[in-house]
């Protein structure tokens, strides 16, 4: 693509980044001059798991439609080239004015407190939707502390800036080919994390040969005083449960002053509290909270085999945690887990590797289309 920067007309309406064949100012005007706007109702009464239509939500949106819920009636009909927009949510939230296209008629239906729009006089409803999704206009109206619920008046009085309808088709194509090659990764990355769960279960199927307490230590974390705490690097990285965990990596949020248990860099750490059996290799040496152990094995080769049985092990945990008293395990649970006989778990770190290439490749996308937002929208 070729495109150009206009950083000699920062006083105009015009975006930094623009395709070269295009030229003059973008017209201001509100959200109520382009779009016809209609609000979604309540669908309580129809809700069935086998209902034809899907309903969109905020939890349906603020997921990109991962998450549904379907209904028996299409009571708020949405049509083709429609978007949505969520106008509630939570303080600091992630769905406020969160947007969603309509690829097709006849399959979904608005649920109450999302709204819809229609585009006026030609413009394109995708080009629309890309400039007020997540707009800092409406996010300012989120305080923080109470929920917050957009008005009609308030979402109408958004401002936009439109330029002739070949220069809004351009830009809308561009950031849709951005967003399908996101979700086509995203297809890539959801295949290989179910080849690794299918996998897994035949490696680790076999019934439990030896206790984990006869190939690796235990070692249960006790937190240090709060009053050790803090966010300035002082000490050492503290890992305390879950929060403390990203994709198989430790990586602590405060640093403590005061340490009672520590664990090395790559030794394994297992979540001991609710929610129970998260697992990550430490990334440095760390400070053990009271939520988390660390497993360190007799041998070095037996480090994989254990992450990866472990992580494996993690569907067992959640079938314990269905009963209301079960929040934690203590050492004696971890060190009575039964591990099979299977040593040779290469194909499953392989898988992992891939994975993380995988998600760093998406991640490269998404970075892509915010700096593309940024600069092609005044």
């Amino acid at each position: 693509m070729t495109t150009t920067i206009n950083n000699e007309h920062k006083k105009l309406n015009v975006p930094n980044l623009r395709f070269p064949e295009f030229q003059g100012e973008w017209e201001e005007y509100t959200l109520q001059d382009v779009v016809t706007f209609s609000n979604g109702k309540a669908h309580e009464n129809c809700v069935n798991d086998d209902g034809d239509y899907i309903l969109v939500n905020s939890k349906f949106v603020s997921t990109n439609g991962q998450v549904q819920k379907r209904v028996t009636s299409q009571l708020s009909p949405l049509h083709k080239s429609q978007f949505v927009m969520v106008m509630s949510d939570l303080p600091n939230g992630k769905a406020l004015a969160k947007c969603f296209y309509v690829e097709e008629d006849n399959k979904y239906t608005l649920n109450q407190r999302v709204c819809s729009f229609t585009s006026n006089d030609g413009n394109v409803s995708r080009f629309l939707m890309y400039q007020i999704n997540r707009n800092k206009y409406y996010l300012r109206f989120d305080d923080g502390i109470n929920q917050t619920n957009l008005k009609k008046s308030e979402v109408l009085s958004c401002p936009v800036f439109i330029p002739i309808v070949r220069e809004q088709e351009k830009i809308a194509t561009l950031l849709c080919k951005i967003d399908e090659r996101i979700a086509t990764q995203n297809k890539i990355i959801e295949d290989l994390k179910k080849l690794k769960s299918a996998i897994s279960h035949i490696l680790f199927s076999s019934k439990g040969a030896i206790h984990l307490s006869e190939i690796a230590n235990v070692v249960m974390g006790q937190s240090p005083s709060s009053n050790a705490y803090n966010d300035q690097g002082l000490g050492m990285p503290l890992v305390q449960g879950n929060l403390d965990i990203s994709n198989g990596k430790t990586t602590p949020r405060l640093y403590t002053a005061e340490f009672n248990q520590t664990t090395e860099k790559g030794n394994i750490i297992l979540t001991v509290r609710a929610p129970v059996g998260e697992v990550a290799k430490a990334t440095q040496k760390v400070c053990l909270g009271r939520g988390v152990c660390a497993i360190i094995p007799h041998e070095e080769n037996m480090s994989d085999f254990i992450y990866q049985y472990l992580t494996f092990y993690k569907f067992m945990w959640r079938r314990y945690e269905q009963g209301s008293t079960f929040t934690s395990i203590n050492g004696s649970d971890v060190r009575n887990i039964f591990c099979p006989k299977v040593r040779n778990v290469s194909i499953l770190t392989l898988l992992d590797i891939k994975i993380n290439i995988e998600e760093r490749v998406v991640k490269q996308y998404q970075s892509q289309k915010q700096y593309m937002l940024y600069q092609m929208f005044i």
